[in-house]
């Protein structure tokens, strides 16, 4: 157990949890992270040791077969995994967060349907907002559900970009546009609905109306698929809407949303400490001008640097999922954690490549994997610039000047 990034006040039950991941991840993920990353394969052998410990099932209820951990379990657990390979906490933050908005938001029907499945692993999830031409602009997207009056249900249409998971899933939380029951000057997040799509795992034409084309290839974040999703008629019923009821979908995603950005905060915090683990490691190995590089002060500073950044990211992560148990809104303390975590974990990975020097830039050495692993926390689930403004809009709501 190192000294950096420890959580006081766990349960037994919670220091339990987070110890069998440390230890499946030592043994099942660090040893084969970088030979698959660079074949760019996904690990099915991981994810079904995942599904042996129940992983799946972490956050759901128990009367739904899972194990109703809190998210400050299930960040935890995300820190440990994506210490030994982030693409493996891109596998399971999608599906937790349909199986989270499942649990809060869907009707009686639709977690009986789903959420036993889902906590097996039987059935995995992906959510899919943001498409090819807004980025971060949620409410401009273009994606419509329009009521199909013959077949009882409605019919789908339009292209869906950066879907984690797009091809492995077997069930995707799609927001689309839907404008019934709306007046044509309401703001745009009220016309939006959740639609559950069921499919088979794939690519292709994967169901009438749906096709995954492929992986969409990238720098890092490999193993995971990360593809495009296009909808030409998709019929779905009327009984997946995501609760019920169009017109909530954005207020459903958002809140998915907050649970992604605690995700992504946990994922930098195990770079970051992969990181540093490394750094120190390597530092106390390599030699130069008769003693190891551990005992420059230059390397030291480094040192401080990155152990301190690791041990204030992780901190800020807990206190983000904590308030989120709580009941309490957590928008600005997930957005800072995600804001602070990335930013510290690209400077950490980056710290501990130069430690390396030019051994760091081998294919041989795990740090040149994170350093292409960490740019992608920088944008995924809203990039540094749009936590930066919800920061500064939510701190002007608190301290807003009265008269």
């Amino acid at each position: 157990m190192s000294r950096l990034a420890e959580t006081a006040g766990l349960t037994e039950v919670q220091r339990e949890i987070v110890s069998t991941v440390r230890d499946f991840v030592d043994k099942e993920i660090l040893p084969v992270a970088t030979e698959l990353e660079h074949r760019d394969e996904y690990p099915y052998g991981i994810v079904d040791g995942l599904k042996e410990l129940g992983l799946f099932g972490l956050m759901i209820p128990e009367e739904y077969g899972g194990l109703g951990e809190s998210l400050l379990t299930y960040a935890l657990c995300v820190e440990e995994i994506a210490r030994g390979w982030m693409s493996v906490s891109g596998i399971v933050n999608t599906h937790f967060i349909v199986a989270y908005m499942l649990g809060k938001y869907g009707t009686r029907e639709q977690k009986e349907a789903f959420l036993p499945r889902m906590a097996a692993g039987e059935v995995r999830g992906a959510f899919s907002m943001s498409e090819p031409g807004l980025g971060s602009d949620v409410s401009a997207i273009t994606s419509k559900g329009v009521r199909d009056g013959a077949a009882g249900g409605y019919a789908l249409t339009g292209q869906k970009m950066w879907l984690t998971n797009g091809g492995t899933s077997s069930l995707v939380a799609v927001l689309c546009r839907t404008d019934e029951g709306h007046p044509a000057d309401a703001p745009p997040h009220r016309s939006m609905t959740t639609f559950l799509v069921e499919k088979e795992p794939g690519f292709g034409e994967v169901r009438p109306g749906l096709t995954i084309p492929g992986k969409i290839d990238k720098m890092g974040y490999k193993g995971v698929d990360t593809t495009e999703l296009i909808m030409d008629g998709l019929r779905v019923p009327a009984d997946r809407v995501l609760g019920g009821t169009t017109g909530r979908g954005f207020y459903q995603m958002m809140d998915g949303v907050e649970v992604g950005r605690v995700n992504v905060a946990a994922r930098g915090c195990g770079v970051a400490r992969r990181a540093f683990e490394l750094g120190i490691s390597y530092a106390q190995q390599r030699h130069t001008f008769g003693r190891a590089i551990a005992g420059h002060q230059a390397i030291q500073f480094k040192l401080a640097e990155m152990a301190t950044k690791v041990e204030a990211a992780h901190a800020m992560m807990v206190n983000a999922a904590r308030k989120k148990d709580s009941g309490e809104r957590n928008d600005l303390e997930a957005g800072m954690a995600k804001y602070l975590a990335s930013e510290y974990c690209k400077e950490v990975v980056e710290d501990a490549f130069r430690i390396h020097g030019g051994y760091g830039f081998s294919k041989e050495y795990e740090i040149e994997r994170l350093y292409r692993e960490a740019p992608m926390l920088l944008i995924g689930e809203g990039t540094a610039e749009i936590q930066k403004m919800i920061i500064g809009r939510r701190l002007l709501e608190e301290y807003r000047v009265q008269g």
